[in-house]
């Protein structure tokens, strides 16, 4: 799934991103940590893994979005 970072905290190495229909979701730093990134700045497109639905979805996975 892609998504567009919103935010990002550098000494948490979490954040939030938004789905393409405006849904922030929040990851944590294991889920920044298992996409191998050093850096991320809002307005990135990224990939995301999640698990869980609705307000128990989780973001698993984020990675840059390449093409």
């Amino acid at each position: 799934m892609q998504a567009t970072a919103y935010t990002y905290d550098p000494e948490s190495r979490s954040g939030s991103v938004l789905l393409d229909d405006g849904t922030p979701v929040p990851f944590s730093a294991p889920a920044f940590d298992a996409g191998g990134l050093r850096l991320l700045r809002p307005g990135q497109r990224v990939r995301i893994e999640t698990e869980g639905e609705g307000e128990s979805r989780r973001i698993t996975l984020i990675t840059l979005q390449t093409f």
